[in-house]
């Protein structure tokens, strides 16, 4: 069949629509009378359609056509046609899907036991059986779609055979483009989430896992891994990927028509390997405290609008520093929260949590402090950071001040919430912000993780001690005497933590909204843990 993967249904605007696809050769692909033509990428074929012409609050069912041949949907199928669903037309609704650490399904018995039902999964198959009425409008992947690093018995067979090619590429990770290949149709070829890519929106982000477990925890780590004779191509490949599989389908059609990477590649003609390679060298550079390319972008939905953090490869490390972004993306992501004021809800979405459990954000700013010392007690400091994995927004404390404060002037701008999107941590909550001068909106960090993943035996406990007020207690004033400044507000958890493969909604009504946390029950239905009205912040069920 020439439809390798896909449809993705990506950005999709009042009129217009993007379908991402790979096809097995070079083709002319076609939806609803718009065409385009793929590139190539090390010998594999990709296109990014965008569908125009479409009306605001449209419903409309398409097909996908490779020079000529309908490709999709499929001759029979369980699954409701897929649509486009465009924004406009007066909604009041928007139901956003979000959640992140997702493993692909695996056959061996032992594995697929300890990963459990997968709750993206669950929630496609209940959401077939649904009036389109109460569809997801939009999905937010955050993080961790693939794991180049913790591999499938399947992964390892696949790339066991390159051991004569590469003698000194690792045997348990992924290093090339092929392998990434291989990697992203493993999670996107089950016919449940590959119907559900189809038909809802979907917005992407990376996180460690989809380069390598700890990418960019700090300068030192970036020092070592260079020292590896595979990570150049490990990181290229990597970043290629992401850029071609996640990054080109988050952009609006005016982002993608004056992005000179995106022009580039599609009109070339050839192998764009090249072209990536350079991408992907440049955004992995930093020159002058500054990544050579931005991967946070702005969705807008309805009356709300999404900003996507990229709080991984924008990350600063070099020199000294600790930030998350560099200037110039933060004065971006600024600018596009201080223009919220016409919305009535802002959703900040970053892979690595905002507000975590207090005692492991103070542990963590702690730890930041004791790591920038010279000798052995910063060496110890940093092996402490890698091992413990403390590397979220409260370990880069000048970031977190600074989106501390961009997050109190969006809440005072007539918004109604703002609500911070997170994964990562492998539990899920909810917590509410008390900022200074007690901005009228409300403000959340929501919590969503994992998706489809093993839950180690020591999080449990861990998380249910971090989150008691005698580890507050005691991280906060251990905090002061190591010299951190007073956190710029406060924050207190309202439900969780929950533990175990999560899906995460939040329903957008007027000025009203909900969370909702739900876990899978079967591999067609799921449980709700826990209901939240972020407007009078009742926890409902």
């Amino acid at each position: 069949m020439p439809l390798v993967l896909g449809p993705v249904l990506r950005h999709v605007g009042e009129t217009t629509a993007s379908i991402w696809v790979q096809t097995e050769r070079a083709a002319t692909v076609s939806v609803l009378g718009c065409s385009a033509r793929t590139f190539e990428v090390a010998g594999h074929h990709y296109a990014l359609v965008p569908v125009t012409g479409l009306e605001p609050g449209d419903r409309v069912a398409y097909e996908v056509e490779v020079d000529g041949e309908r490709v999709w949907p499929p001759a029979t199928s369980p699954f409701p046609p897929s649509v486009i669903r465009t924004r406009g037309g007066g909604e009041a609704r928007q139901r956003v899907v979000f959640g992140s650490c997702r493993y692909a399904k695996v056959v061996d018995q032992k594995l697929s036991a300890e990963l459990g039902i997968d709750a993206l999964d669950a929630y496609a198959a209940r959401m077939a059986n649904l009036p389109h009425e109460e569809w997801a409008d939009t999905l937010l992947l955050l993080g961790d779609q693939v794991y180049a690093d913790e591999l499938t018995p399947r992964n390892r067979r696949r790339i066991a055979v390159r051991s004569d090619r590469h003698p000194d590429w690792p045997d348990d990770e992924i290093v090339g483009f092929d392998e990434y290949v291989g990697l992203y149709g493993d999670s996107w070829t089950d016919p449940e989430i590959r119907w559900l890519l189809s038909t809802v929106p979907t917005a992407m982000i990376f996180d460690d896992h989809d380069v390598r477990d700890d990418w960019n925890t700090s300068a030192s780590w970036r020092a070592e891994m260079q020292e590896k004779p595979w990570w150049r191509e490990r990181i290229r490949a990597a970043l290629a990927s992401y850029w071609v599989y996640q990054h080109i389908g988050n952009l609006a059609p005016d982002d993608l028509a004056s992005d000179a990477d995106y022009r580039k590649v599609v009109e070339h003609g050839g192998d764009t390997w090249p072209l990536l390679v350079e991408l992907a060298d440049r955004a992995d550079t930093e020159t002058d405290g500054e990544k050579g390319a931005r991967f946070s972008f702005r969705w807008d939905l309805g009356r709300s609008r999404l900003l996507m953090i990229d709080s991984r490869n924008g990350r600063i490390l070099e020199g000294g520093r600790h930030l998350m972004l560099g200037e110039s993306e933060f004065s971006w992501l600024e600018d596009q929260a201080a223009a919220a004021g016409d919305v009535d809800h802002l959703l900040i979405a970053t892979s690595v949590p905002w507000l975590l459990p207090h005692a492991i954000g103070d542990l963590e700013t702690v730890n930041e402090i004791a790591a920038a010392r010279p000798g052995r007690r910063g060496r110890i400091a940093e092996s402490v950071r890698r091992a413990a994995d403390l590397e979220h927004w409260a370990a880069f404390r000048t970031s977190f001040d600074r989106l501390t404060a961009m997050i109190g002037r969006a809440a005072g701008s007539g918004v109604a919430t703002v609500s911070v999107l997170s994964g990562d941590v492998h539990h899920s909550y909810a917590a509410l912000a008390d900022l200074p001068g007690a901005p009228p909106a409300r403000v959340h960090q929501l919590t969503c993780s994992p998706v489809h993943n093993k839950i180690h035996w020591f999080v449990r406990p861990g998380f249910r001690l971090a989150w008691s007020r005698a580890a507050r207690r005691f991280a906060e004033r251990w905090a002061l005497r190591a010299g951190a400044a007073p956190k710029p507000l406060s924050w207190r958890r309202l439900l969780g933590p929950l533990f175990g493969n999560t899906i995460a909604t939040l329903d957008l009504h007027g000025r009203r909204a909900e969370a909702i946390f739900e876990q899978p029950r079967s591999s067609a239905s799921l449980v709700e843990r826990a209901r939240l009205d972020l407007t009078s912040t009742d926890l409902t069920r």
